[in-house]
């Protein structure tokens, strides 16, 4: 067992930080009483994120507005109004748990164009008299930029529904992926009634970290500030070459793609970006978490997988996301196997040629949970020379139940 040490940023205390980044902000906001206020969600599993929209919820009915949620998914739960409420549901975005009511449509309005790229705007946030965008920044997993994953995506593709994702994904085939989110999300802050942005950082036990709030003039610079800290908080895998590297699950709730490609040094999507570390040869990955709603666009980042996990998929939602994010490939199911044993026996015939001592085995439980892993002998060389980890040497083999399944330290089925 390896035990990865990082330089976390510390928690916060949300409400107290909340509070002060109110206090900071609300002069500059002009909230007219009896406005009606549109906060737009995401579909990311975020902690505190129920506390965080309870608490802007709170702060606007103070100021005599009208509150209410609206999705902001692009395509996810389905590309249907109902099936993004209950993504949000899932993630603890309901009524009685946030005081505002969750209001959804796939529908949208146009905002017109900038440099050949069209705006949409989901219709009911177009028709409010303010929005307010809620959001975790972090690096993307099929673009780099000065700003990423974060605030100006979710104006510009969570906002623009399953249409705007859609189109921006077509785009991002033929131009450069950040040029066209940083575009159109830069633009709607401007031509949308966009009042204000809340910006998170997670680190890396998966906390909340950081909390800032910027009207929208300012969003931009917030967020590209943020992403700094965020790329200085991502957990990694600490090796560069791998050979087999087994995923005890993949998720909506842990990755866009499930399977977070800047941890696994991989992207099918024909326009994602090119990383030069880890280099894996094989990933197994052993099921899908029941927050994922049976979406498993990414699925195609993996090489093997067991009947377990596939009959989990909703391959209609799945194919929704591939299709909307313009990736089919994502949603190409690997070899499928019945068991764990027979998996895991196939992957290591696809390997270059090792010994025992040599191959270099990692088991995870997810790719956003990287603090604890399993490693092979082989690994242990390369990994002797980090301070960052603390190594277990006790030898342990992999182990199987009855069924043939492998016995995680992580999770259990």
């Amino acid at each position: 067992m390896v035990d990865q040490k990082f330089s976390d940023l510390p928690a916060i205390d949300v409400s107290s930080s909340m509070d002060r980044e109110w206090e900071s902000l609300e002069g500059e906001l002009n909230l007219q009483p009896g406005a009606k206020i549109a906060i737009a969600v995401g579909s990311r599993g975020i902690a505190n994120l129920a506390e965080i929209v309870r608490i802007v919820v709170d702060k606007l009915r103070a100021n005599g507005c009208t509150p209410f949620i609206v999705p902001a998914m692009g395509s996810h739960g389905g590309a249907t109004a109902e099936g993004q409420t209950g993504v949000l549901a899932a993630r603890g975005i309901t009524e009685d748990r946030v005081g505002a009511p969750i209001r959804a449509t796939m529908e949208v309005e146009s905002f017109g164009e900038v440099n050949g790229i069209p705006l949409f705007l989901d219709r009911l946030a177009a028709g409010a008299d303010g929005i307010v965008l809620i959001n975790r920044v972090k690096p993307h997993t099929n673009f780099v930029g000065p700003t990423e994953s974060g605030l100006l995506k979710i104006v510009a593709i969570g906002l623009g529904n399953q249409i705007g994702a859609e189109h921006y994904h077509r785009l991002s085939v033929v131009r450069s992926q950040y040029e066209i989110v940083s575009s159109a999300g830069r633009e709607l802050l401007k031509r949308a009634h966009v009042i204000f942005g809340v910006g998170l950082i997670e680190n890396q036990a998966h906390e909340i970290a950081i909390v800032n709030m910027a009207s929208a003039d300012q969003i931009e610079g917030m967020e590209a500030e943020l992403l700094k800290k965020a790329r200085a908080c991502l957990a990694t895998l600490p090796l560069d070459e791998i050979d087999l590297l087994i995923i005890d699950e993949m998720g909506k709730d842990i990755s866009g793609e499930c399977i977070d490609p800047n941890v696994v040094g991989r992207d099918v999507c024909a326009y994602g970006a090119e990383r030069p570390t880890p280099e894996v040869t094989r990933i197994f990955v052993r099921d899908l978490t029941e927050a994922s709603e049976g979406s498993a666009v990414g699925i195609g980042q993996a090489d093997f997988t067991v009947q377990r996990l596939v009959d989990k998929i909703d391959f209609k939602a799945t194919a929704v996301n591939c299709l909307t994010s313009c990736c089919p490939e994502a949603g190409k199911v690997p070899l499928t196997y019945d068991t764990d044993y027979e998996a895991i026996a196939a992957a290591l015939v696809t390997i270059r040629p090792y010994e025992l001592d040599d191959v270099r085995i990692v088991h995870i439980k997810n790719t956003l949970e990287l603090m604890n892993l399993r490693v092979s002998q082989g690994c242990l060389d390369e990994l002797r020379t980090s301070s960052n980890l603390d190594i277990s040497e006790d030898e342990t083999e992999l182990s199987f139940d009855d069924s043939g399944n492998l016995i995680s330290p992580f999770v259990t089925f």
